[in-house]
């Protein structure tokens, strides 16, 4: 497993641009905030099979800030082509996923947040470019019905993911309104609806503007 560490500060455009460059080695992350509120993510590589989370010195995935995790809290496993999150009794305040306790084994999907003591774990099982192959069970989800507004704001979103001079970060809430010739509040109450359409309103703030992009355009609602 490898761990990238954002510096103290850094501005969300950094942390978004450092996250998409993670996501696009088609590797799974797993994203959170020490107590300093730095962004860590936590890279799950090829030969990874059994990674120990908690936050004694011996786990592979260490949260030592945390101190509602248990020393040993959980097992993530790889399966089937896939991950999972097991916890057998061995945590004092159990492990969540999406706001169910998990109890024994329970496989990881894609967006899915996993709550570890204190800590949120966002799962990013992100597919390499130009690769479009997943597991079985974990197919494309089908693009939500959206109004034409709705369109104009994922495509303005966007839009300087194509520019290859550009920072490589979705468009801000202000850039959208300046692009589209609309208040920064009518955009922020879009870009609300457009988390909830699709499902990813429990993910940390710093991450739904990317993975909104990534999402729309694995749909084809934008280029």
């Amino acid at each position: 497993m490898r761990v990238i560490e954002t510096d103290r500060g850094a501005s969300r455009a950094v942390e978004l641009k450092k996250v998409i460059e993670a996501e696009r080695t088609g590797l799974p992350l797993l994203v959170t905030r020490d107590h300093e509120e730095r962004q860590r993510i936590f890279v799950l590589e090829s030969d990874d099979e059994q990674l120990w989370v908690g936050r004694g010195a011996a786990c592979d995935l260490r949260l030592d800030w945390d101190q509602q995790a248990s020393r040993c809290h959980a097992e993530l496993v790889r399966v089937a082509g896939g991950w999972a999150v097991a916890d057998d009794g061995l945590s004092r305040n159990g492990t969540f996923v999406g706001g169910e306790r998990v109890t024994g084994r329970r496989r990881l999907h894609h967006g899915e947040v996993v709550r570890v003591g204190n800590c949120r774990l966002p799962s990013q099982l992100a597919v390499a470019p130009g690769d479009r192959t997943r597991p079985d069970d974990e197919a494309p989800r089908a693009a939500p019905e959206l109004t034409p507004v709705q369109l104009e704001v994922l495509a303005a979103l966007c839009r300087p993911l194509s520019d290859p001079a550009g920072p490589a970060v979705p468009a801000t809430n202000p850039a959208i309104a300046a692009d589209l010739h609309r208040s920064t509040q009518a955009i922020k109450k879009h870009m609300g609806a457009l988390f909830v359409r699709f499902g990813i309103e429990g993910l940390p703030q710093n991450q739904k503007r990317a993975r909104l992009a990534e999402l729309a355009r694995q749909a084809g609602l934008v280029e």
